[in-house]
């Protein structure tokens, strides 16, 4: 804690800050990030959300025009671990927001997403799971008990630019329990899979994270991993969930 207490180490070794936005002192406070109260009792109804602004990503060997190859199939893959192996309720939703085209994918998947948190309140825990896209030499691969599995990386929007301060419209209330999901997320991920996360990103915009306190954005590998590197990724995110959702 005394480390993590030091503002210059916290962000030198957990966090990348894009050049478009600020993270000061008083808001990367890792006591604060790591008191919040996030743990979820089960029970029989919807609790996470699984969806994908960008539902066009693929991987390397994705089938062209096959969505179930590309993140979307990921998706199925970390709602089946969740639900089957950790007891979870999970609603994956696959709605395409990015078809036509990447732009305003975030402001058309909002009222689809809106509208299932209000059919389903119980749910308290959304995912939004994109793949990343890296320089064709960066290789995000590491080795989990013998199998080649995508890192990933969680991604915080801080609705703040560094030329504009925070922006008004894109407001989020949740947004320090959206850090400290992340954050919590980032120390198990570090002592249990050392090696497997990138260091959290944070960026000037909003991307949604307002809807629900637990909500976490993932990239999970990029375009030049393997389906199956990025499949063997869910069994360990899934169970980094689980632990942070139990408060262990």
């Amino acid at each position: 804690m005394q480390q993590l207490m030091d503002y210059d180490f916290l962000m030198k070794h957990f966090y990348n800050v894009h050049t478009s936005t600020t993270a000061d002192r008083e808001l990367m406070n890792a006591k604060n990030l790591l008191s919040k109260d996030l743990p979820l009792e089960k029970e029989d109804a919807p609790q996470i959300l699984i969806y994908h602004t960008h539902s066009q990503e693929a991987f390397a060997d994705s089938v062209p025009g096959d969505v179930n190859t590309g993140i979307v199939g990921v998706g199925e893959c970390l709602t089946k671990i969740l639900t089957e192996q950790y007891g979870y309720r999970v609603l994956h939703n696959t709605g395409q927001y990015d078809v036509e085209t990447r732009d305003n994918a975030y402001s058309r998947a909002l009222p689809a997403v809106e509208q299932i948190l209000a059919e389903n309140p119980s749910i308290q825990v959304i995912i939004d799971l994109h793949r990343d896209e890296v320089a064709e030499e960066t290789k995000l691969v590491t080795d989990i008990q013998g199998r080649p599995t995508a890192r990933f990386m969680f991604f915080n929007g801080l609705s703040r630019t560094r030329k504009t301060g925070d922006i008004d419209y894109l407001a989020n209330e949740n947004q320090e329990a959206n850090l400290a999901f992340s954050f919590q997320m980032q120390l198990k991920a570090a002592e249990y899979y050392p090696g497997l996360t990138r260091r959290i990103y944070l960026k000037g915009y909003r991307y949604n994270m307002h809807l629900r306190p637990r909500t976490l954005l993932v990239d999970l590998g990029a375009q030049n991993n393997t389906v199956e590197e990025a499949i063997n990724a869910c069994d360990p995110l899934a169970h980094i969930l689980d632990m942070v959702l139990k408060g262990e």
